[in-house]
């Protein structure tokens, strides 16, 4: 396993985390979350555990909280091994200030965030997404609060804009406040959004990337093919496509980067992990599993290092 840093900080964490958004048993009415069982979650920990992945990433807002629940089961015993990244923010329980970016909100959220993960303290606390009611500066205030009183280590944020980042760098910097560590967005060979400013901000602030998605939900693995209907317990078999496109002009894609990876002697999911793991601003792909046996595959996958003159060939493929 390779370590990295994350961001500018001296924490080593995994080149490969574990996302942990499939833990919980979902009910139609939640937001977001999974269907899997305590049992299979912390069966899936051990297995990370095993392969040297020491970062976990999840929300107050999977499963409704269950997936940081099942996690603070799961690290019973070796919790100070493993990074735990969190996150809130996001509206998921019931009440007019259930959610955003407020020092009352995040308070209260950090707090419920250690009961349920069974700890005293978590590594990264990321804001999930932007509020656009709350002024960076109340918001970082808190978050500076929460790192003093010692219940949180580093905080980042996910789905941010690269302005954001920046602006909230600033912010921090004027009032000597915690800086973000990391900035979490989606990113796979077929969503390059981070690509336009989001990686040259986190370049030139040392801001690490933590991409989620590598596989485009699933997109990425080479289990769909064009005409095809989707394999019956698969997220595109369900009819959730998370916003993926699976237009034909997508479809022609994969078929030409599954040839390209074949040819050097790797499978489609190898080229999409390495495409990101290969990065030297990524500090951890977050990758999730539904069965222990995924965790070490993920691991494999990410081994090829893609040199300058792959990353042209794979650019070409997608244009």
């Amino acid at each position: 396993m390779k370590y990295r840093r994350l961001g500018s900080t001296g924490l080593l964490v995994s080149a490969i985390g574990l996302g942990a958004n499939n833990f919980g048993q979902m009910s139609p009415s939640q937001v977001a979350g999974g269907n899997l069982s305590l049992e299979t979650a912390t069966d899936i920990i051990a297995a990370a555990r095993d392969v040297g992945i020491n970062f976990i990433d999840t929300s107050d807002l999977y499963s409704e909280g269950q997936s940081e629940e099942f996690i603070g089961q799961a690290l019973k015993g070796y919790r100070n091994e493993v990074v735990i990244a969190s996150k809130a923010g996001m509206k998921w329980a019931s009440g007019v200030n259930s959610e955003g970016l407020t020092a009352a909100h995040l308070k209260r959220s950090i707090d419920n965030s250690l009961r349920r993960l069974q700890t005293d303290y978590i590594d990264l606390y990321q804001m999930h997404i932007q509020d656009p009611l709350t002024t960076i500066e109340e918001t970082l205030r808190a978050l500076d609060d929460i790192v003093t009183a010692g219940k949180v280590r580093y905080i980042g944020c996910s789905n941010f804009f690269a302005w954001e980042v920046v602006e909230a760098i600033q912010v921090a910097r004027r009032y000597g406040w915690p800086e973000l560590a990391t900035i979490q967005p989606e990113f796979s060979m077929l969503e390059r959004e981070p690509e336009r400013e989001l990686i040259h901000a986190a370049a030139k602030y040392k801001t690490g990337i933590l991409p989620y998605y590598p596989l485009a939900s699933g997109f990425l693995t080479g289990k769909y093919k064009k005409g095809e209907e989707a394999p019956k317990g698969t997220r595109l078999g369900s009819g959730a496509i998370y916003g993926i496109d699976v237009s034909d002009e997508n479809f022609d894609r994969i078929e030409k980067l599954t040839s390209f990876a074949s040819e050097r002697g790797h499978s489609l999911l190898e080229l999409a992990m390495s495409w990101l793991a290969s990065r030297p601003y990524v500090s951890s792909v977050i990758a999730g599993a539904t069965r222990p046996e995924q965790v070490e595959q993920n691991i494999k996958a990410a081994e090829w290092e893609l040199d300058a003159a792959d990353y042209t060939a794979v650019d070409e493929l997608l244009t």
